[in-house]
């Protein structure tokens, strides 16, 4: 979902809508197990017996034992969970060279790559494992996840239709609710309708389904009706933050914000790292334009899921709307719109945003023409948009020349305005976090053993304006 400040005069950037209405969505955990591997017997072989004659030779040292497949993977896994990501990416590659179909270690290899922001990485590791694996639940979750992300819709269809098709697996829980926020993210209600019913024709207490139901009926502006689905939600799983993210998007759709900032407070309440309840509450702050609270909502966002365009834009938008006051913050500003391009290339708010922004201080100024000549190339930019910024250019070349500082008036001026008080920002912001939705990856890898029955995927968190 993705929320967008609106622009005000004087700043091409903020002139886009803002995006903020955050969904639901349900992410099916992919969980990641120990390899099967058994430490392989050492036969030890009798030294050939001397000649008498010889004289005996001092026993050499025996050479140093390299540590076992199973032994690499537990010590990456432990890396894993101390937040060493790089330290856990070198130890399942050492297991996937001594042990080539461990499937497991390159799934955390996938995970670990999502986590550093990756996403590419992250694809090649889910679709190679599935070209030796086509079953593999975690893979299948993961990949059709990111494929959402990048609205290849199709492709999740096709991804999850397929897999429901192997034997045995045509009632598979997870992939039927994954398939449901594909079909509906395509905009073909009728068929993500008739897959929840489908999971609750066999699993009538399935609080996923009942979320997933209730962003359809959501999307379609029937918001009674998804409210009442999701109090059925809400009975089935009262601890899940989703739940409560979902309803306070209603909630938001039916004018009663102080009841949506309640219902956001309260799955962040219910799970502190529950990204999307901080993105909505960061939006909603942006809104009433405090950016102090939105730049400690959306630093929480990033923090939590560093591959969350929105989280970077949004953040973007709260330090540069301080950046009157501290320039210093125009370049925090720029530098978090770069990580959104980083994460999706040419991304028009982004571009127009980090000039604005770097033109804030002397230090960023550089910055700033260059990405104020990639904004004025959109197309969707207006005869006023193009004349402010080029006028914006040229102030900055002439003071560039005199060497003078950008006065502060000027600065405060162009400050990042609030987005209006309609509610656009938040009503853009779960229309981005549902390419989200579904199967959330797995917060830390499994230990169980890869011989040993795959788990159950965990319940996808709630639906944020997310999966």
């Amino acid at each position: 979902m993705r929320t967008h400040p609106k622009a005000s005069a004087g700043k091409t950037a903020m002139t886009i809508a803002r995006m903020l209405t955050a969904a639901a969505l349900v992410f099916t955990t992919a969980c990641a197990t120990a390899p099967d591997v058994k430490p392989a017997p050492v036969t030890a072989v009798a030294p050939r017996p001397a000649p008498e004659q010889a004289a005996a030779q001092p026993a050499q040292p025996p050479a140093p034992k390299e540590p076992e497949p199973q032994a690499l993977f537990l010590a990456a896994l432990a890396s894993f969970d101390a937040g060493d990501y790089e330290a856990a990416r070198k130890g399942f590659e050492q297991v996937v060279e001594r042990a080539p179909r461990s499937h497991n270690a390159r799934f955390n290899l996938g995970l670990i790559a999502e986590r550093q922001g990756r996403l590419a990485h992250a694809q090649a590791a889910y679709e190679e494992i599935l070209s030796l694996e086509p079953h593999h639940q975690p893979s299948l979750l993961n990949l059709g996840r990111l494929y959402r992300l990048q609205d290849r819709f199709d492709a999740a269809i096709s991804l999850y239709e397929n897999a429901l098709k192997a034997p045995g697996r045509e009632h598979d829980v997870a992939l039927l609710n994954n398939l449901t926020v594909a079909y509906r993210l395509a905009g073909s209600f009728e068929r993500a309708e008739a897959t929840a019913r489908r999971v609750l024709s066999r699993s009538k207490d399935n609080a996923d389904a009942y979320k997933n139901l209730a962003l359809i009926y959501y999307e379609q502006g029937q918001y009674r009706l998804a409210e009442l689905v999701s109090a059925n939600a809400r009975k089935l799983a009262e601890s899940d933050p989703g739940v409560y993210n979902n309803l306070g998007m209603i909630s938001l759709k039916l004018n009663d914000r102080p009841r949506a900032l309640a219902q956001f407070q309260k799955a962040v309440s219910l799970d502190e790292k529950f990204a999307q309840g901080h993105l909505n509450i960061g939006a909603m702050a942006l809104a009433w334009r405090d950016y102090a609270g939105a730049e400690r909502s959306f630093a929480k966002v990033v923090e939590l899921d560093p591959t969350s365009y929105e989280g970077h834009l949004y953040y973007g938008f709260a330090l540069d709307g301080q950046k009157g006051r501290d320039p210093k913050k125009g370049l925090a500003a720029g530098e978090a719109f770069e990580k959104v391009l980083s994460l999706r290339p040419e991304h028009p708010e982004a571009l127009c945003g980090a000039g604005w922004a770097y033109a804030a201080d002397r230090a960023g100024w550089d910055k700033a023409l260059g990405f104020f000549a990639r904004c004025k190339a959109l197309r969707s930019l207006t005869p006023q948009e193009r004349q402010m910024i080029d006028a914006k250019i040229q102030g900055i070349q002439a003071m560039k020349k005199s060497g003078q500082l950008q006065p502060d008036a000027e600065q405060k001026k162009e400050a990042t305005p609030a987005p209006s008080g309609d509610g656009s920002l938040l009503d853009k912001v779960s229309e981005e976090a549902a390419r989200e939705e579904g199967t959330p990856p797995e917060e830390a890898p499994a230990t169980a053993p890869e011989n040993s029955a795959p788990a159950a995927p965990a319940s996808p968190p709630a639906p944020p304006p997310s999966p």
